[in-house]
């Protein structure tokens, strides 16, 4: 297995639009491409403008197969523009890719 850990900071005022996307358009089209989240995370103390998550792949390839699929979709396309009609959701994207240890809980 391969995890992906994302964080995504949000412009100033549009965490709201960036949650309303994700629950609302984003993870149903990712469940048509087999996309799978392990979970989303808002911090409950320290920066509250960023929205962190973890998706699971079988390897990379798998990854890069989904994940292209997905940027590719309309549906995507339409819902991604008509989020950002007032200006972009977000300031910046980090992503890492792990792979779990030997003796982690979570395989």
């Amino acid at each position: 297995m391969l995890y992906e850990y994302r964080r995504y900071e949000a412009a100033p005022g549009r965490l709201p639009d960036l949650l309303h996307r994700f629950e609302n358009h984003t993870l149903r089209i990712w469940e048509r491409f087999g996309i799978e989240q392990v979970g989303f995370w808002l911090a409950e103390v320290g920066t509250t403008n960023q929205v962190h998550y973890i998706l699971r792949w079988a390897d990379m390839a798998d990854r890069e197969k989904r994940w292209k699929a997905f940027l590719a979709d309309e549906d995507w396309k339409q819902a991604r523009a008509a989020s950002e009609a007032n200006g972009p959701l977000l300031t910046r994207v980090t992503n890492e890719f792990w792979t779990p240890t030997s003796f982690s809980a979570l395989k």
